[in-house]
């Protein structure tokens, strides 16, 4: 009976072999200047816009780490998105550094038809006038030589928009417990990072709205933001409406040069996701999208919960005096084991302590419980930041003048 254990596990070696020989990374950006190079004053001048709705723990430090930035040409345009909680007055007390200037713009109500961000991105766009657009969230840290290599690495790549995978910040247990888990499933969905993309793989088209720098040309061809405005997940969006219009986007890494702490608790990692991921299923997926959250939510549980689920059963079972299924036991130790091993190395690559990955059916578990939440809701009942949102209408809440 034992080959049939050896064919049970099957899949999960398979999981793993994709996941370690079919991810690939995407590629480093170019080294930052040697000390002491002269600067380039040919480079493309560039707006820096940062959307920002009650960001008022991370603005200051965002806008510092931009400010110092080693370029010859930038400005930085603050849209504070009728924040409630000081974002403005601390983002105004902010030094503009080596930057032409550091403007804030007091967002104007948000119309029918748009979500927040997009809104507070078309603004920003609205009011800049330079070569480039780099998009950036507020709780976003950038070295001072990141923008100079952003821009080499688009020039690189000949690449009209360029999106950086930044390094996560993971400080809570939650964080740090469910994080991995759903990077991890993003990366089984998009495992060719390593090269530009262009429209015959516009599908396959992602952008990290933490970081996206755009020619001017190709943003306005394609609408800017006006062209997302009813979209929860717009990075991912723009991306794909980016390469349908022809143009040429590339992802690379940048651990090295920036750096975000998405969400501060394990509510906010649930609330976070459960606005993205359904929306985001549903967009890269195309006709397959209403297979995608079933399916997802199959995998987590077949996969990372039923095997030591099953595992400790049968152990209970044995301890009770039973006679568990021999096969059966070492399957659901196989499989176990494997999943084990997997989530080792991804919590390793999250810097995460090894010991979370003995919690990964918890964590599955959770990321099972957001994947529910997010397909109960859908676009049906988005809510982010204290907005309300219906079916892409915008509806205010009570935290909204």
């Amino acid at each position: 009976m034992e080959w049939l254990a050896i064919v049970g596990v099957l899949p999960w070696i398979l999981i793993l072999l994709t996941f370690v020989l079919g991810f690939r990374e995407p590629r480093p950006l170019l080294p930052a200047p040697a000390s002491g190079d002269p600067p380039v004053l040919s480079l493309p001048s560039v707006t820096i816009v940062v959307p920002a709705r009650n960001e008022a723990r991370n603005i200051a430090a965002c806008l510092e780490s931009l400010a110092a930035q080693e370029y010859p040409d930038f400005s930085i345009l603050v849209v504070d998105d009728r924040s409630t909680d000081g974002t403005g007055v601390r983002a105004r007390a902010i030094p503009p550094g080596n930057a032409r200037e550091i403007r804030v713009l007091d967002g104007e109500p948000l119309p029918s038809g748009w979500f927040g961000k997009p809104w507070a991105c078309h603004q920003g766009a609205r009011a800049s006038e330079t070569d480039f657009i780099l998009f950036t969230d507020a709780d976003t840290f950038h070295t001072p030589s990141l923008l100079r290599r952003a821009v080499a690495g688009a020039g690189e790549d000949q690449a009209e928009a360029l999106s950086l995978k930044g390094w996560q910040v993971l400080e809570s247990i939650g964080e740090r417990l469910v994080q991995p888990q759903i990077f991890a499933l993003l990366g089984i969905r998009y495992r060719r990072l390593d090269r530009p993309i262009a429209r015959e793989r516009s599908r396959d088209a992602i952008a990290n709205g933490q970081y996206i720098l755009l020619e001017r040309r190709a943003y306005e061809q394609v609408g800017g933001h006006g062209a997302v405005r009813g979209e929860v997940v717009e990075d991912l969006r723009i991306a794909q409406v980016l390469t349908d219009a022809g143009f040429r986007l590339t992802l690379r890494g940048a651990e090295d040069g920036f750096s975000t702490r998405m969400y501060h608790s394990l509510r906010e990692v649930v609330d976070g996701w459960t606005k993205n991921l359904a929306v985001g299923a549903r967009q890269s997926l195309g006709g397959w999208a209403p297979l995608a959250l079933p399916g997802i939510l199959t995998f987590l549980l077949a996969f990372w919960v039923a095997p030591p689920v099953a595992l400790l059963g049968l152990l209970a079972e044995a301890a009770l005096g039973g006679s568990p299924s021999s096969a059966l036991l070492a399957w659901a130790a196989g499989a176990t084991a494997l999943g084990l091993f997997f989530w080792i190395l991804v919590y390793h690559r999250f810097g995460v302590s090894r010991l979370y990955a003995l919690l990964f059916p918890l964590g599955a578990s959770i990321g099972a419980w957001i994947v529910v939440r997010s397909w109960l809701r859908g676009e049906r009942k988005v809510e982010w930041k204290g907005r309300r949102y219906a079916r892409g209408e915008a509806a205010q809440a009570e935290a909204e003048e």
